[in-house]
């Protein structure tokens, strides 16, 4: 008997070694058997942040794969269902809806909102010398007295070129091809390369979307003596009015060369998801999300903004089960606690 139990016990031990440690919960009816969530470019926050993600939403919610994308692909792509739901601006969403810019005759219909995640600042950054030798104090005066500036941006495509063509377009009627004819150029690089070209003193102007505390600024910072360049209120409400952006300040305190509050144009990295996902799974998929924050700010430390007075945008649609969890969280809380 005793060789037996010892037998059944062992039995056992292998069976709980051999098990996965976690599987993931079996889908409920009538959802999918597992999602597609498109992230960002390989190394970027966007990709680290996607793999944590689908890794938490396997582990509690359903099977979720992670590939590699961009915002306004992943904007499509929902839309089209050939995925289900991926990382994005809000105001890419805007101008998705409308059929304008990147999405030129394509409007969109069947993407929504799942959560504004976390806040996404533009950074006009200027040389000093060269802001001080022609006078520079707005983003305006280059375009109201036809300054020649040397500018870049990120590549075409991304969320930092989108928020710089709309705002010249639509907060000052001007485009790349303007800039030009006023003896000004638009180069396309990378953080590092934007960075790089400015310290040198190849470009003039930097401009880019990142998070609220930008160690890229910090980095510019340490090569060059920079200004960061406030955004006219008008231009600010025109392009609010286009695509739904809000008006953020760059407080002094963060960076060495901002001394007084900037106001620039404010965005919120964001989930887009299918509208026609059952409203059940996303009301899971927000719930895990909310209650994993946390460790996903392990990956990307700006997830720890999330917040239901801010996940839900105020110029497009959010997806009805996200909509009415985040509805939810917002009355429970500060009582509701994830931890």
């Amino acid at each position: 008997m005793k060789k037996f139990a010892a037998l059944l016990l062992f039995v056992t031990v292998l069976m709980t070694a051999a098990a996965p440690a976690s599987a993931a919960p079996a889908p409920k009816a009538g959802w999918p058997a597992q999602l597609k969530f498109m992230a960002g470019p390989p190394g970027g926050n966007w990709f680290a942040l996607g793999s944590a993600l689908a890794d938490m939403w396997t582990k509690n919610t359903i099977p979720v794969t992670s590939t590699s994308g961009g915002g306004v692909s992943n904007i499509i792509n929902a839309d089209t269902k050939k995925g289900d739901f991926g990382f994005s601006v809000t105001s890419l969403l805007g101008a998705a809806i409308k059929g304008e810019q990147d999405f030129m005759g394509r409007p969109t219909k069947n993407a929504a909102v799942m959560a504004n995640l976390y806040t996404q600042y533009t950074y006009f950054i200027m040389r000093e010398d060269f802001a001080k030798k022609n006078n520079i104090k707005t983003v305006g005066d280059i375009f109201t007295r036809k300054i020649p500036v040397k500018m870049a941006t990120l590549k075409p495509g991304t969320a930092s070129e989108f928020v710089v063509k709309s705002l010249f377009m639509k907060g000052y009627g001007v485009t790349y091809k303007d800039i030009k004819k006023m003896g000004g150029s638009m180069e396309f690089a990378s953080y590092e390369g934007g960075a790089d070209l400015i310290a040198d003193g190849h470009i003039d102007l930097f401009i880019f979307s990142v998070g609220k505390v930008a160690s890229i600024v910090m980095n510019i910072e340490s090569k060059a003596k920079i200004v960061v360049l406030p955004v006219e209120k008008n231009a600010l409400n025109a392009l609010s009015k286009a695509y739904g952006t809000e008006t953020f300040t760059i407080e002094p305190g963060i960076y060495k060369s901002v001394k007084k509050p900037v106001q620039t144009v404010g965005d919120y990295t964001c989930i887009v998801i299918s509208k026609d996902l059952p409203d059940s799974l996303v009301y899971d998929l927000c719930k895990s999300m909310w209650d994993n924050k946390t460790s996903l700010s392990k990956a990307v430390k700006d997830i720890a903004e999330l917040n239901p007075w801010e996940a839900v945008p105020k110029g497009v649609p959010t997806q009805a089960g996200a909509l009415k969890f985040w509805k939810e969280l917002e009355v429970l809380c500060p009582f509701y606690s994830p931890f």
